[in-house]
């Protein structure tokens, strides 16, 4: 399991860099990178860093939309072993993974293992370091609820740790955007393995119940809004609204532009189809937008990530 050491400074030579090439999102469609890495470790991580200090994190690509005009700097994935093993003490739940590592295979993991507290982020596909950037969850629990410390590497390639209390967790935010993580330390709790299972079955089943998994799509393309004034129907000024809801009565369910449509079965899902572009989805989204602020006066902020091209 890799770690940094705070203030610690590496790097490494060797680093191969690949021209022109794909960036696979969980929508499907999108621009490619002018150069992209996979380092090996956290020697040749500094040494992207080096190259590239602006350069971009690839996780999972399940929440990601990338312009079709694609992006300039480097983009990185850290897929290679040295960042997406896991570490288990299933006595203590304490949870050594890699930032690369895949969400979904570690909460099956640990389920069996009988440890509780990331299986309510069952069906939420993304990396360890992009679900803990955004903050992932959902109505089941977040990621924060289990974070005990992350560590990662700043843009001039020295090593960072944040405990917990150093970490800027709120709704869909982490304030760990301008950080690369390598790794986290996650406390679960020992609990029965069966319950835990049970309870795991049961979040899979809702969501395959509202949300179009099935199809192309980036997961709730909107954060759910906190309201600024009270809305008959709707609630309170402060409270936080459902999105999809206010899409759905915004007239947009089944809306489509070109190749994307917002999907019929969950008004915050956008899915892709056949001969879809990045920038149909990005105009279904202003065009939603749009409906929403005409509607109800309410202000949607996305919660895909969108990569564009910079001048």
């Amino acid at each position: 399991m890799i770690g940094v050491d705070e203030g610690t400074s590496l790097s490494a030579a060797g680093l191969r860099i690949e021209s022109d090439a794909a960036i696979p999102t969980w929508f499907g469609i999108g621009g490619r990178a002018d150069r992209m890495a996979t380092p090996r470790g956290p020697g040749q991580l500094a040494e992207c860093l080096r190259v590239d200090p602006a350069l971009r994190v690839l996780g999972d690509g399940a929440n990601l939309l990338v312009a079709d005009e694609g992006v300039r700097e480097l983009v990185i994935s850290l897929s290679a072993p040295a960042f997406t093993s896991w570490d288990i003490d299933a006595a203590t739940g304490l949870v050594r993974v890699g930032a690369g590592a895949n969400l979904p295979k570690l909460i099956n993991e640990c389920v069996r293992r009988g440890l509780a507290g990331i299986e309510g982020l069952a069906g939420i596909p993304a990396s360890i370091g992009g679900a803990l950037v955004m903050n992932a969850g959902g109505a089941f629990g977040q990621i924060a609820d289990v974070v005990e410390r992350v560590c990662a590497v700043d843009r001039a390639g020295r090593g960072v740790v944040l405990e917990r209390d150093r970490i800027g967790f709120s709704y869909r935010h982490s304030g760990l955007n301008d950080l690369v993580l390598v790794s986290a330390e996650l406390r679960l709790t020992p609990a029965d393995a069966a319950a835990i299972r049970a309870r795991q079955k049961e979040v899979m089943a809702y969501k395959s119940r509202s949300q179009p998994m099935a199809d192309k799509s980036a997961g709730c393309v909107f954060k759910n809004p906190i309201l600024t004034a009270d809305l008959d129907g709707v609630g309170p000024a402060g409270q936080r609204a459902s999105a999809g809801m206010l899409i759905d009565r915004a007239g947009c369910k089944g809306l489509k532009v070109r190749g994307a449509e917002v999907s019929p079965r969950h008004a915050n899902f956008v899915v892709t189809h056949a001969g879809a572009r990045a920038g149909d989805v990005i105009e279904l989204m202003d065009t939603v937008r749009r409906r929403v602020q005409d509607r109800f006066g309410v202000a949607l902020e996305p919660e895909v990530v969108i990569w564009r091209r910079t001048p």
